[in-house]
């Protein structure tokens, strides 16, 4: 287990984070699109709404549902940019680098790969 999978379990742990899990429609889009897609969309969605250093509506612009990746931000602590400084060490107030975009969308696809264990998701 390498230190990513460490830090979500350990978010996982939180009672607000541990309720999330990829039910319905939002699990039906990995099922139907496929895992690459779904990153693809996690790319596009940091990129709008969490990469630039002051997001609009920061801390109240992720929805609960409608997409996986919006489950998994919640999941994961990476839906707001408190939430990034808090938990996983990425400054408020300064445009997220590439590096650090990279890391939000492999935390967040790595928890939704997590929610078909023992499987793997779609590709």
């Amino acid at each position: 287990m390498d230190d990513l999978d460490a830090k979500l379990r350990r978010i996982g742990q939180q009672d607000f984070r541990a309720k999330f899990r990829l039910y319905g429609r939002d699990r039906a889009v990995v099922d139907l699109r496929g895992i690459a897609t779904v990153r693809k969309h996690a790319e596009e969605l940091i990129d709008r709404r969490l990469a630039p250093a002051e997001p609009y509506k920061d801390g109240r612009q992720t929805p609960y549902r409608g997409h996986p990746v919006f489950v998994a931000q919640h999941a994961t602590a990476t839906c707001c940019r408190t939430c990034l400084s808090r938990w996983h060490g990425i400054p408020v107030g300064r445009e997220l680098e590439k590096a650090q975009r990279d890391y939000v969308v492999e935390v967040i696809c790595r928890w939704i790969v997590g929610q078909y264990a023992p499987r793997t998701p779609p590709a």
